[in-house]
């Protein structure tokens, strides 16, 4: 089948899903918990996004999220999504994160349906939570996947490119989609003045360079200022190394592949070096390849190592951020008095 036809054919079926959706009786899915409440004066709001524009006519009261960091948004503004994506990476044996696990057990509210995660949203899963929103700020869908999610509710996807959608934006972005503007720019001040004081107290990483990268399975990412992990790190006052963007390739706005052999030329004050396991990170410092990093050299090299931790700050989420903050602001104070 080619893909114009599968693709047709996909959509055809999320319309006869739709249909027998509206023709059921019952709902097997639970309404969402909220603390606080929606403002019905910020409806009908339009949000602009890669794929065009969505309205949202009235306050949701049945969200989806997808991708990632929505869900934390939206909990951290007092929502209970009715589905959320399962998470494969750093979560528990459900596919729940710990922080959202931890959210909704402060919120009182049970674990909301997991969707299946995959490459393309699980559109008979999503149809049978039966959404009045679907919230994707910062995920991967595809043109013809938004399509095909616009015809069971309004969704909202990112702006520019997929997976480079800045935290403090999702939040907001959320906030806006849910009526609760005021509340998401009080979240993201709160953070902010968060991270203010965190690197205020800790003065010796202002203006240090840092290049964050990760090398995983024969392959060497170095991800890019674009990338929200790297504007993390930015916020704790460190700069990109110019090293990251002379070595650019083309491979992405966000990130790129190097080879073993440009890694002498990847000069930074800072390696932020991601790990799976502790393993991985011990591999790090010791391989041949690495070795010729100079901040490996130094020992100026600040290790995010374990799936939950990596998860947490690459990028951070309205729920993660404050969740491993001070495990990398430990690391990284460690890696400047090397530098």
């Amino acid at each position: 089948m080619t893909l114009r036809r599968h693709l047709r054919a996909t959509a055809l079926a999320v319309a006869g899903l739709i249909a027998l959706a509206a023709c059921s009786t019952g709902d097997q899915t639970a309404a969402p918990t909220a603390t606080g409440s929606s403002s019905a004066a910020s409806f009908p709001v339009t949000l602009d996004h890669a794929f065009g524009s969505t309205t949202i006519s009235a306050a949701p009261t049945r969200v989806v999220t997808w991708g990632w960091g929505s869900t934390e948004a939206a909990l951290a503004l007092g929502v209970v999504p009715v589905a959320i994506q399962a998470q494969s990476y750093g979560a528990d044996a459900d596919g729940v994160m710990p922080w959202v696990a931890e959210e909704l057990t402060t919120l009182g509210a049970a674990t909301p349906t997991l969707l299946t995660n995959g490459d393309a949203p699980p559109y008979e899963e999503i149809v049978a939570a039966k959404p009045d929103v679907i919230l994707a700020p910062y995920s991967g869908v595809t043109a013809e996947q938004y399509d095909l999610l616009s015809q069971i509710a309004p969704t909202v996807a990112y702006t520019g490119e997929a997976w480079t959608t800045p935290w403090r934006d999702v939040i907001t972005t959320v906030g806006t989609a849910l009526g609760r503007a005021d509340q998401a720019t009080t979240l993201v001040s709160t953070l902010d003045a968060t991270l203010a004081d965190t690197a205020a107290a800790h003065p010796e990483l202002t203006g240090k360079t840092v290049a964050a990268v990760w090398d995983a399975a024969g392959t060497f990412y170095v991800y890019r200022p674009a990338d929200a992990r790297v504007d993390f790190l930015l916020d704790l006052g460190l700069t990109s190394a110019p090293s990251v963007e002379t070595l650019a390739n083309g491979d992405s706005s966000f990130y790129y592949t190097l080879s073993y052999e440009q890694l002498d030329k990847l000069d930074a004050d800072i390696v932020v070096a991601y790990a799976d396991t502790q393993d991985q990170a011990d591999s790090f410092l010791t391989s041949a390849a690495t070795a010729a990093i100079p901040a490996v050299q130094r020992g100026s090299v600040a290790q995010v190592v374990g799936a939950q931790y990596v998860a947490a700050v690459s990028p951070p989420t309205a729920l993660s951020l404050t969740w491993g903050l001070d495990d990398l602001v430990a690391a990284l104070s460690a890696a400047s008095a090397k530098a």
